[in-house]
């Protein structure tokens, strides 16, 4: 008898308190320092603000949770060479509302931000090698990521070790990831 497929909300209970002991055994700052230098020092391709001397470019990024991968200095690092950064807030039917991490206020952007986008990292539990993200469960990003221009890089930050070879389930809508980064440096997880 074949062992029974694990439910995403089963694989996301794993997936989560191995993440609480990755981070507990990391030392998160140095990971947040090490994130933002890999971004900059070799960014992705097709990203306009890879190029020296570039125009500033409007990045999505998050504020990470205590658990995830820190974005505090990679924000603060994309900040500092120029870019735009803006962050989500999270409305009650699971969209992302945008604004500039600039603003102390706050002031949301509309949620059609991320068509203006340049480069767009997000957030995830884990992703197969095959591409496939396994985020939270809300489906934000599964929101986000079909509205951006064609061409426009997106990168999920991870911890060194989320990167499965074992195959996470995959919806229709799903969109694959290419290219995920952690504090080891870049990784492309399809061809």
């Amino acid at each position: 008898m074949a062992p029974a497929r694990r439910t995403k909300g089963e694989i996301r209970r794993l997936l989560r308190a191995r993440r609480r002991e990755l981070a507990a055994a990391r030392d998160l700052t140095a990971d947040g320092a090490a994130l933002a230098e890999h971004l900059l020092d070799h960014p992705p391709a097709g990203w306009p603000g890879a190029t020296p001397g570039a125009a500033p470019t409007t990045v999505l990024s998050y504020e990470s949770l205590p658990h995830e991968p820190p974005t505090a200095g990679v924000n603060t690092a994309l900040q500092a060479a120029g870019h735009r950064v803006l962050v989500p807030i999270t409305l009650p039917d699971m969209r992302l509302e945008w604004c500039d991490l600039a603003d102390p206020d706050r002031t949301p952007l509309g949620i059609d931000s991320p068509t203006r986008a340049d480069l767009v990292l997000t957030p995830a539990l884990a992703v197969d090698t095959a591409g496939t993200r396994l985020g939270q469960g809300g489906g934000c990003y599964d929101r986000v990521l079909p509205m951006l221009a064609e061409g426009t890089p997106f990168v999920v930050l991870l911890h060194p070790g989320e990167v499965t070879d074992e195959p996470l389930p995959a919806d229709p809508h799903d969109v694959p990831v290419a290219l995920v980064l952690t504090a080891d440096g870049w990784s492309r997880a399809r061809a």
